[in-house]
């Protein structure tokens, strides 16, 4: 592999990296308590999360996607790749475990975006225009709890997968 290519292939992994675990961590730490102290339960509230949701999802399944394409590009490229379910060092033995993490970072993600969001978005919208029913709030507050377990789940995984990562360079290293 040319360093040319290299370098690309690592310039877009970076940065869609920083999209999809930085995403998901503004989101926790800053986006939703903030919003949350700000708006509290008004039709405002719920808009404004749906909208949040409708410009995240693209995105993220976007980086998702070239984090894919470049990191098999990237590993089989490594000289520590030995081949397919091939684990006879370290190095294959970390990424497994990092492939498993982002494959339930996948998993958490689906359930979460075809799963969860549809639902809260329903949800949200009788609520947003006055039409729900006796439980349709305690629904949106379990949903929201579910939306935030996920969302939590995610990030936390996404930060073992930079750990891994960072694993997986420091071997390399060696």
């Amino acid at each position: 592999m040319s360093s040319q290519s290299l370098a690309l292939s690592l310039f877009v992994h970076i940065t869609a990296t920083a999209i999809w675990i930085g995403g998901l961590l503004i989101t926790m730490l800053l986006v939703w308590p903030a919003v949350q102290r700000t708006v509290k339960k008004e039709p405002t509230l719920y808009r404004l999360l749906s909208q949040l949701r409708k410009r995240f999802y693209p995105i993220s399944n976007l980086a998702l996607v070239a984090l894919i394409a470049t990191g098999l590009f990237q590993m089989t490229a490594s000289s520590q790749y030995d081949g397919f379910l091939n684990f006879d060092n370290t190095w294959s033995k970390v990424m497994l475990v990092k492939h498993i993490v982002i494959g339930l970072m996948a998993i958490a993600g689906l359930i979460l975006q075809y799963a969860v969001t549809p639902e809260l978005e329903r949800t949200s919208l009788l609520l947003e225009l006055g039409k729900g029913s006796e439980g349709t709030d305690s629904k949106w507050q379990v949903l929201r709890r579910r939306e935030t377990i996920l969302t939590w789940v995610n990030g936390l995984l996404g930060l073992s997968v930079l750990a891994f990562s960072a694993w997986l360079s420091a071997l390399s290293k060696l």
